[in-house]
């Protein structure tokens, strides 16, 4: 059973940065793609960033600039670094797996906060 376990989250000044990780445990036949979702309070869950195991990467437009995501040799990691945060970044952030069959797996998530 393939678990992601996410960690990094926490509560931050705006402008400051944070890293969040996610680790990936368990059967995972080839990965197609790893990243990273939040869901703000009330509003839709959202693609934050993902990044192919040929590491090709894409980001949400507000985060442009900002975060950057990177992956591990293995493809069992992934990383967001996340600066010059602001509050509208405030969210739950989720980890995705999605491997070559496109089944997609979820971690529990991680709490972001930025303070204003």
């Amino acid at each position: 059973q393939v678990q992601l376990v996410e960690s990094g989250g926490g509560l931050v000044q705006s402008g400051g940065s944070l890293r969040l990780s996610c680790a990936s445990s368990g059967s995972i036949f080839a990965v197609n793609t790893m990243g990273w979702y939040r869901q703000a309070p009330g509003k839709q869950r959202e693609l934050v960033a993902d990044i192919t195991s040929a590491g090709i990467t894409n980001y949400e437009d507000s985060v442009k600039g900002r975060f950057i995501i990177s992956g591990n040799n293995a493809q069992d990691a992934v990383y967001l670094q996340m600066n010059n945060l602001k509050p509208e970044d405030t969210a739950v952030y989720y980890c995705n797996l999605v491997d070559r069959y496109s089944r997609a797996y979820w971690g529990k998530g991680t709490l972001v906060t930025v303070a204003s």
